[in-house]
């Protein structure tokens, strides 16, 4: 009888064991899992917010203030700008606009914004980086418009120097950034979320003018 009480002792003990290292290794299992998922959540939103810096390089320019503005005349610093002559970076400070409207976030800017294009924002821009990464909401995108030093005055719809176009005089940076986005770990029975840092990609403003991208 000794053995078989033995083997039953044995039995027991490697049970009590199991069930002590089991919590242990699905932390452990569920801790990897969670950390390639961030990767890849993380690598979503950096290829979501480089395509929407793209998209708003290339579509209309959000705020209409912003198109039709004219350098001409204006003061940058120290200098005056003249017609032809090429916008100074110190000439726009920064616009940010969201789903919500177009604001003067650093000055200077233009002393109307006009009206913030919201199709465009929606309609083009935010349903573009959702092809990337669904999660992503109107309120998770910021688009920022600032000074480069590249554009020439006197050019815009509205302005005095001619051409009657749709385009921007000036020559925008434009960054697109991705805000607010959350990760639920599988760690955490998906109770709780983790705030995922700011993504952002800046590229110089081409045409600003047009409905689709590449």
């Amino acid at each position: 009888m000794r053995p078989r009480r033995q083997l039953d002792w044995t039995s027991g003990a490697s049970a009590a064991e199991f069930a002590l290292v089991l919590p242990l290794f699905l932390v452990l299992l569920f801790g990897i899992i969670d950390g390639a998922r961030f990767v890849w959540e993380t690598n979503k939103a950096e290829k979501a917010t480089q395509v929407g810096a793209r998209v708003a390089v290339v579509t209309n320019v959000l705020s209409s203030g912003l198109r039709d503005e004219d350098y001409a005349g204006q003061s940058a610093g120290a200098v005056t700008i003249a017609a032809a002559h090429r916008i100074p970076a110190e000439a726009l400070g920064t616009v940010k606009c969201t789903s919500t409207g177009c604001t003067c976030e650093t000055a200077p800017c233009p002393s109307n914004l006009g009206t913030a294009d919201t199709a465009t924002f929606n309609d083009v821009l935010v349903a573009r980086m959702r092809q990337i990464h669904p999660a992503i909401q109107p309120e998770n995108v910021e688009v920022r418009y600032s000074g480069s030093g590249f554009g020439f005055a006197g050019t815009a719809a509205t302005g005095g120097g001619g051409g009657g176009t749709e385009q921007m005089e000036i020559s925008p940076l434009v960054t697109v950034s991705l805000v607010g986005l959350e990760f639920r770990p599988i760690t955490s029975l998906l109770f709780a979320s983790i705030s995922m840092p700011a993504f952002a990609t800046t590229l110089l403003a081409e045409d600003g003018v047009g409905s689709v991208s590449n």
